[in-house]
């Protein structure tokens, strides 16, 4: 009997060990999260940014980790649908006790998740082209604002292509509206009349565009040169394309800028029928850099896959992330108040060419380019900017926006009205 209770207090002691052995093997790890989306209407672009991210921490393993532990990825699939990446978001935080999370692509998406980041005081690095008008601190913003994106865009097409006609077409929803709304403000400011403005919105996951094609064509054959301004998002895009090319609408005829459709949206598709239309991005593959030339061996060998291919949001999580664990080996810990404290004035190399910054009010700098699409699925660049542009956190087009700074450095504050000296945007 007593041989018994020693054997049991002995197993119960061995256990506790071993529960404490795995506990301290946990507290040795930084956990980094991924929220993108692996399924439904967004997995064809987000995929690909979970892989980025588990490539870039097994790289920083290699590296030996940062502070001397190893990361560790906790991957979740919000599965395209919005309100369920607040609850991811909020298992990433709470549950798995992640440093800083990477993810989100929408803006709908990143909208859902802003309370959770700030309620429990976490970290997100969003890395794809958005609408503007925001600025929290917990969030920044490695992809394009407005003027670093649709902006430049819409300049190359009027001065450039002589664009007199303007089809703005998008995914109905924040993203393309708000967009959309920034880019009618600014071309009725360069002249453009209203009725030379043609808006139009689809669902996600949108596939009949036969009708809206055909209202394209007509709209661009009344004597003006017309561009279609595309803020379609997801695998809408694919049939939106195919589309034109029935219809017999070429890039020569109305030629279609899109700031949705990159690389990894092109791979595996018939590209025929997008010959010769562009995009406004921060990042092409094409491009040749020898720091863009490693980057894509490495990705390349990471997946096995020769034909594996980069596009301008993986870039944003690169930058992003050397950004990120540059503010962790700053200040010594990955609390997240000293890391956001840390960020803006960090500098990243950027992949092709030059030194992204992060600034006061949480974007980045970035180099802008328009490309041509090729039949290779590769972008010929037509046009970029002389050097880096600083990201506006706040649009100079619309009237509620124009007076507000961000500024989390001096000001401590996202929505800073410089006319009434005061935080909060009135």
């Amino acid at each position: 009997m007593t041989f018994t209770r020693r054997g049991a207090v002995g197993a119960l002691a061995a256990a506790a060990m071993t529960l404490g052995a795995s506990a301290a093997l946990a507290q040795e790890t930084i956990k980094v999260g991924i929220l993108h989306s692996l399924s439904g209407t967004m997995a064809i672009s987000e995929t690909t940014l979970k892989d980025t991210m588990l490539f870039l921490i097994d790289e920083q393993n290699k590296k030996g980790g940062v502070l001397g532990k190893k990361l560790e990825a906790v991957v979740v699939d919000p599965a395209s649908n919005w309100p369920l990446f607040a609850e991811k978001a909020r298992e990433l935080i709470s549950q798995n006790k992640v440093a800083a999370v990477f993810g989100c692509w929408t803006s709908v998406s990143r909208k859902s998740v802003l309370p959770v980041f700030k309620e429990l005081n976490n970290i997100l690095f969003y890395p794809v082209q958005y609408e503007g008008e925001e600025s929290e601190k917990n969030v920044f913003y490695t992809g394009a604002a407005p003027n670093q994106q649709a902006i430049p865009a819409v300049d190359y097409l009027m001065k450039d292509e002589k664009v007199q006609r303007w089809v703005l077409a998008g995914t109905d929803y924040v993203y393309p509206r708000t967009t959309n709304k920034i880019l009618e403000a600014y071309l009725k400011a360069k002249g453009v009349k209203a009725e030379d403005i043609m808006i139009n919105y689809t669902p996600f996951g949108h596939s009949d565009w036969q009708t809206i094609v055909a209202d394209i064509k007509k709209f661009g054959s009344a004597g003006k040169k017309t561009a279609v301004v595309s803020t379609i998002n997801g695998d809408a895009n694919v049939p939106f394309y195919k589309e034109l090319g029935n219809q017999g609408v070429k890039a020569t005829d109305i030629p279609v800028v899109a700031f949705s459709v990159g690389e990894e949206e092109l791979a595996g598709i018939d590209t025929k029928p997008l010959l010769g239309h562009l995009a406004a991005w921060n990042y092409f593959e094409s491009i040749k850099t020898p720091a863009n030339d490693d980057f894509i061996k490495k990705w390349q060998a990471y997946k096995k896959n020769p034909k594996a291919v980069t596009n301008d949001p993986m870039e944003a999580h690169v930058i992003g992330f050397a950004m990120w664990v540059k503010a962790v080996e700053k200040v010594g810990s990955t609390d997240p108040d000293k890391v956001i404290d840390a960020l803006p004035g960090i500098e990243a190399p950027n992949l092709t060419g030059g030194v992204s910054k992060m600034l006061p009010n949480h974007h980045i700098t970035k180099p802008v380019f328009i490309g041509e699409i090729k039949a290779d699925g590769q972008f010929d660049v037509v046009w970029k900017t002389n050097g880096l542009v600083a990201g506006d956190a706040w649009s100079k087009e619309l009237e509620g926006s124009k007076d507000l700074e961000a500024d989390w450095v001096g000001k401590k504050c996202g929505n800073f009205n410089t006319k009434t000296g005061k935080c909060g945007g009135a």
